[in-house]
């Protein structure tokens, strides 16, 4: 059955590398997720473009044990010298856009929800969600269906991990700050020059440590990543804009984070434009980690972001790939991380199901 599976879900992610899905125009790919439950005999729901299902034997006494991934990508980058959104198979590598980031991943995790769909007597639900706006953390993807699906109890997100167990993910928290000045003709003699002042705010922030480290996550990393000021050669403008992007570790809310920034940094103003992307994490005695360690693999902490930050339970993220492919030109999956990743799902699921 699993072989069979394999085969269906490489299909699958070749129709969904060929289907434009950027973060908010997944409606055909949240068509063809569809066609797929349909031709397996499971019944689904959709809200907008989010696609879910639970297993036949779902029992409300039971907990529920949340299988997520999207089906939205980033748009191609000009570096590109394949089709995108051709599916070419190359020396054992499946190349297309979102093939790595996270299509691999979904379509491993929908055929390991196929094998468990109609088993009996379960330790826990299975619920799946393919879920949109994953890449722009929109207000239409994961987040928007927690109110619709059952409460989960703890998740695996599919990212590219390697089919390592990523026990932790930072959180994030971007913000907008102001550096202000004098205005002035350039011509004339300025002490406070809006520019010049930014130059000790940009040291500022660069040598800034916050000091909770974490033992899985490690410190908290700010930098500052867009700068804005002037319009005219010969005029100084009155203030600098700055954009600053805070990945917090699990010792920090990112509240936290954000009544340091406005209490220590020189800035004039600093403002968080969102604090709903916090780390998350999973113990390290879950069922779910010693039974993937007891699998082999590894555990480690995630600095990049993913639709764990919108659950609040524990959640793991888990899946076939490298991260370190993701939004890269010519993206790539290799077909035996497919064929591995549903292998160890299943198994890891066995030992917890």
């Amino acid at each position: 059955m699993i072989e069979k599976l394999t085969t269906e879900a490489i299909a699958l992610l070749k129709q969904l590398i060929e289907t434009q899905s950027f973060s908010s125009e997944e409606d055909q790919t949240a068509l063809l997720i569809e066609n797929w439950f349909t031709t397996h005999q499971i019944p689904f729901k959709r809200n907008k473009n989010n696609v879910w299902a639970a297993n036949k034997h779902y029992d409300e006494k039971k907990p529920t044990l949340l299988l997520n991934s999207h089906h939205d990508t980033v748009k191609p980058n000009n570096g590109y010298t394949k089709d995108p959104f051709k599916a070419i198979v190359e020396d054992g590598k499946l190349y297309g856009l979102g093939s790595n980031d996270a299509g691999g991943c979904l379509v491993s995790l929908i055929a390991t929800f196929i094998y468990f769909y109609e088993k009996k007597d379960l330790n826990y639900n299975l619920v799946i969600v393919a879920s949109a706006e994953e890449e722009s953390s929109g207000p239409n993807g994961l987040n928007s269906m927690l109110s619709i699906i059952p409460k989960i109890d703890v998740a695996i997100v599919g990212e590219p991990t390697l089919m390592n167990l990523a026990i932790a993910e930072k959180g994030l928290v971007v913000f907008d700050a102001k550096v202000k000045g004098t205005a002035s003709h350039a011509a004339h003699p300025n002490t406070d020059n809006a520019i010049y002042n930014t130059i000790n705010v940009l040291q500022w922030f660069q040598d800034y440590k916050f000091e909770k480290k974490s033992p899985v996550l490690g410190d908290v990393k700010m930098t500052v990543t867009q700068i804005n000021a002037g319009q005219q050669h010969n005029a100084v403008p009155s203030e600098v804009e700055l954009v600053i992007d805070v990945r917090v570790n699990d010792k920090y809310t990112n509240q936290e984070i954000a009544d340091i920034l406005t209490k220590k940094s020189p800035c004039s103003t600093i403002e968080a434009r969102s604090l709903r992307l916090n780390s998350s994490s999973i113990p390290m005695h879950h069922d779910l980690v010693k039974a993937g360690i007891e699998l082999g693999r590894e555990t480690y902490g995630s600095p990049t972001l993913s639709d764990q930050a919108a659950l609040s339970c524990p959640s793991l993220k888990l899946g076939p790939g490298d991260s370190t492919r993701s939004h890269t030109a010519d993206e790539f999956i290799y077909l035996a991380e497919i064929e591995e990743g549903i292998k160890i799902y299943v198994e890891l699921l066995e030992k917890v199901l």
